[in-house]
């Protein structure tokens, strides 16, 4: 089996003890950020598994657009990710 040459590891071990792998990260040409996609993207970064490079390039998210996601998951949890709740969960 031939196994793809990627920068940084291939799987991290997440704190409650899951194993988050590259293929747990969304799809490169997805176009609909659901809450479940961006909170793949926000572990990944935020674990190390993939680098804010990476998700700019890879994904096309601009740096801001994901550091509103991870203030947002840190703030408020994962469920501030959704957009029916923006307007429950925007900062001021």
């Amino acid at each position: 089996m031939y196994l793809k040459k990627v920068d940084g590891p291939r799987a991290v071990t997440l704190p409650d003890g899951s194993i988050m792998t590259r293929a747990d990260l969304p799809p490169e040409n997805t176009r609909r950020w659901v809450a479940s996609r961006k909170a793949a993207l926000v572990r990944g970064v935020a674990y190390g598994l993939i680098s804010l490079a990476d998700v700019n390039t890879t994904y096309g998210v601009s740096e801001e657009e994901f550091i509103e996601w991870k203030t947002a998951v840190e703030a408020h949890g994962e469920a501030a990710l959704k957009v029916t709740s923006l307007q429950k969960y925007r900062l001021l």
